[in-house]
């Protein structure tokens, strides 16, 4: 066996002993409320996180320096890759990403052993995140092994996935997704704390509160760039298409947004509190499953890593957690169910458990279109499939149903809304949208669903306005300071809450986006001799030449396609397709023209040969996309800021710390 193979093989099971321990003596320590055991327990989790670092370094020495005795680097990488590439190709493949997953999560299990305040639910938070850390740390070093010996040692490697050396989003895409469902697992450990210990009262949401929101922004981030990544890399023009691997991704953050709106009603009305123990464990669970699908083969993806060896594993693991939660939270049934009841339908608490209803109605039906093919299948051994309409006409309604609610919903006060404020902000808010509704009208919109989203963006930002200006005028009446500073000042002291107002506005400009750039993309193949022009939405596309380049690790070829507009050349697009060195797949490559109205976006259609005289386009115009991404940076951006503690936040935490500190006295 090769020196790194051995070495990362060390690393890997010293990683996985410490982990064990962890769990051993962190439930042993908690069950015996002994402080020595408890305190090793959690230096097993600082040792945990040097073991699997030394790991991953070794494995990334063994793809930077091509050790191809090491059978990951065998399997997945080539002398010719580019460094980037190099590095990105941990998570090329299953072994390696199991690597990443493992690693990113003894950080989180490292740091929340060092920060978490010491309560009675720290010790059993821990030993979850040990149980959820052998696990991980486990299945590279028994089943799939990434350190095995390769003899006689290959002279070269295939190469990683060809989707993944071509193009820079997969150094970011699939990082930010592995940390944002690997950070859900801090909340779902103080959940199954709270269940074991019997306090399934806030003190495990407020000791969760900022991990959680840490978990979705990750998981939110991760999904905007791989939209953008499809949009740019994928040929069809487009960003979403309900791929089996893309809804996996998308259920526990559905789940996840409805926890995180949910637990507000629990921390102010000390309700839902089996609701939310629900949410989180149903997300927590569903981020395995969508491990399971990504890992087994079972379903057919550009994302999903094929058949391999830990699928029953995964398949296993997925039904034990769910299984022990579930009992978990049924054990304790008596202790979480609410024992007060709703005051009144029209209120926030009343708003924010109908968004969860619509939630939890959409992960079902994004669920069921995902798996149904599998188990239709399973039973009768033929393939069925289940597209964009179903998906479409299932959550359409859905969304129209969540925006309304973000509208309305934060300018509701707790308990019972006064009918005079309710009419009045309803005047207000209906104003807005009758505005943006007519102007859409006006503009040229008929379908009915761009019309009705166009209305709620306004009925949207009306909300907004109004929760600006009862922030804004009460301060001004009762000082002498301008309107910016009054804000500027608002902003500062209650950072959650202002945070949340950007990343519901950036929703809205997501809205605008995917609204435009499905309901009014214009998508067509055009077939034009290199030299000659043809017409495409008020541009002309003139083929001027044709090109191909070679490198070490890599062959493309394409066209140069001048978009012309009024006698003028706006800008030259070079569409291509990509061969890398050992892979025979061909990887497009578009050329996209983004401006703020629309996008003109360019994919060679065919192939570009040395005595071919024309070229096939797929050309694409999609009005409004680039709405999307701006949209997705403007809710990442309220995020941050949003766990930023402000100095509201910081006292609602600290009068919350000394009721529960009364409450254990």
């Amino acid at each position: 066996m090769s020196s790194l193979g051995t070495l990362g093989n060390t690393t890997l099971l010293l990683a996985l002993a410490f982990s064990l321990w962890g769990l051993i003596g962190g439930a042993v320590g908690a069950i015996r409320r002994d402080r020595r055991l408890i305190t090793s327990a959690r230096m097993a989790a600082s040792a945990t996180f040097l073991a699997m670092t030394a790991t991953v370094a070794v494995m990334e020495i063994a793809l930077l320096t091509d050790d191809f005795s090491v059978s990951y680097v065998a399997e997945t990488s080539r002398t010719t890759s580019p460094i980037w590439v190099k590095i990105v190709t941990l998570w090329a493949a299953l072994e390696g990403s199991l690597l990443l997953w493992g690693w990113l999560l003894s950080g989180y299990w490292a740091v929340l052993s060092w920060v978490a305040p010491n309560t009675p639910l720290k010790p059993w938070a821990l030993t979850v995140m040990a149980g959820v850390q052998t696990f991980f740390v486990g299945v590279p070093a028994i089943a799939a092994r990434p350190f095995n010996s390769v003899f006689p040692v290959p002279l070269e490697g295939p190469g990683p996935n060809p989707l993944l050396q071509n193009h820079w989003m997969m150094a970011v895409h699939p990082f930010l997704m592995y940390l944002g469902f690997v950070g859900l697992t801090v909340p779902f450990a103080y959940a199954i704390a709270a269940l074991i210990t019997n306090r399934p009262g806030t003190e495990w949401m407020l000791n969760t509160r900022r991990w959680t929101l840490i978990g979705w922004g990750f998981l939110t981030a991760a999904i905007i760039t791989g939209g953008w990544w499809s949009y740019e890399v994928l040929g069809w023009g487009g960003y979403w298409a309900w791929d089996p691997v893309e809804n996996v991704s998308f259920l526990p953050w559905l789940t996840a947004t409805a926890f995180i709106h949910s637990i507000q009603v629990q921390e102010r009305r000390r309700m839902l509190k089996a609701w939310n123990l629900l949410l989180i464990i149903l997300t927590f669970t569903l981020t395995l499953l969508g491990t399971f699908l990504t890992r087994s083969g079972v379903v057919s993806s550009v994302h999903s890593f094929g058949d391999g060896p830990v699928g029953p594993i995964f398949l296993g693991f997925f039904i034990v957690a769910f299984g022990l939660s579930m009992g978990l939270l049924a054990w304790r049934w008596d202790h979480v169910r609410d024992r007060s009841d709703l005051d009144h339908p029209v209120s926030r608490e009343g708003s924010f458990l109908a968004g969860n209803v619509l939630f939890l109605a959409m992960t079902f039906a994004v669920l069921l279109g995902t798996i149904f093919p599998l188990f239709v299948e399973a039973a009768t051994g033929d393939k069925v499939t289940v597209g964009a309409p179903f998906f479409d006409q299932a959550t359409l309604p859905l969304w129209m149903g969540i925006l309304f609610l973000m509208g309305i919903g934060p300018l509701l006060p707790w308990r019972r809304a006064p009918d005079q404020t309710l009419r009045g902000n309803l005047l207000w808010m209906a104003l807005g949208a009758v505005v943006f509704g007519v102007a859409s009208f006006a503009f040229g919109m008929r379908a009915i669903y761009p019309l009705i989203t166009m209305t709620l963006v306004g009925w949207n930002l009306a909300s907004l306005v109004l929760l600006v200006t009862g922030v804004v005028v009460p301060r001004l009446k009762i000082g002498q300071r301008g309107v910016a500073q009054v804000l500027r000042q608002y902003a500062f002291e209650n950072k959650r809450r202002f945070g949340s107002m950007v990343v519901h506005f950036g929703v809205l400009v997501m809205a605008v986006g995917i609204m435009g750039s499905s309901a009014y993309r214009v998508d067509e193949q055009i077939r034009i001799d290199i030299g000659s022009s043809a017409p495409f939405q008020g541009y002309i596309l003139h083929a001027r030449d044709k090109f191909m380049e070679q490198t070490p690790g890599r062959i493309s070829a394409g066209a140069v396609v001048d978009l012309e507009r009024d006698g003028q050349i706006v800008t030259t697009l070079r569409p291509r397709t990509n061969v890398f060195a050992g892979q025979e797949m061909t990887v497009p490559t578009p050329s996209v023209m983004y401006r703020p109205n629309y996008d003109i976006y360019l994919n060679v259609a065919s192939t570009v040969g040395p005595e071919q005289d024309f070229v096939v386009l797929r050309a694409v115009m999609s009005p409004l996309i680039t709405w999307i991404w701006i949209g997705g940076i403007i809710a990442a951006l309220g995020t941050a800021y949003a766990l930023v503690p402000g100095v509201q936040g910081a006292r609602a935490t600290r009068d919350l710390k000394r009721g529960l500190e009364a409450s254990q006295t």
